[in-house]
């Protein structure tokens, strides 16, 4: 029997909360968030302390990468650095969702989330706004073609796109 406080069953409640309230509350912490950035960046040096190394260059390559194509038409000279500081990638093991040797019937796909959070940093390093996110996506893959950097440039990608929304 699996645990009711699985890993798994953690990320399904935080994404279920996250989307309950999708699209009807805006947080008090994005309301007053710029609209135009100067430039983009993303942090992620606490990936790199948890040893994640190239795949964390490569999940802040992606976010970059997304960023300056998701934000294209906020670019204004005057207005605040957008930084993203990525704290977490988390990454289903068996992505195909227990169809496996490990099955348990469960029958459905794993997900992938990626968590840190977005900061409006102005001219002289004073944060401006912060926007906290969890993200999370299903996985619709293979065990034995797991994909894990296309699943990380798909996680970022999409973190990216839900920011979007959220500012």
């Amino acid at each position: 029997m699996m645990s009711p406080f699985s890993r798994r069953n953690i990320l399904k409640a935080l994404a279920c909360a996250g989307l309950a309230g999708a699209g009807f509350v805006v947080p008090a912490h994005a309301q007053g968030f710029p609209q135009a950035f100067s430039s983009f960046a993303v942090d992620v040096s606490a990936l790199k302390d948890k040893g994640l190394g190239p795949f964390a260059d490569l999940v802040g390559a992606a976010a970059l990468d997304e960023l300056r194509r998701s934000f294209a038409d906020r670019v204004d000279p005057r207005g605040p650095r957008l930084v993203l500081v990525l704290t977490s990638v988390t990454m289903t093991a068996f992505p195909d969702g227990g169809t496996g040797y490990r099955s348990r019937g469960e029958g459905n796909s794993g997900h992938d989330a990626l968590e840190g959070q977005a900061l409006a940093v102005g001219r002289r390093g004073e944060v401006l706004a912060s926007h906290p996110m969890l993200a999370v996506r299903d996985v619709n893959t293979s065990s034995l073609t797991p994909n894990e950097q296309g699943r990380a440039v798909m996680i970022a990608q999409h973190y990216v796109r839900w920011l979007r929304r959220e500012i």
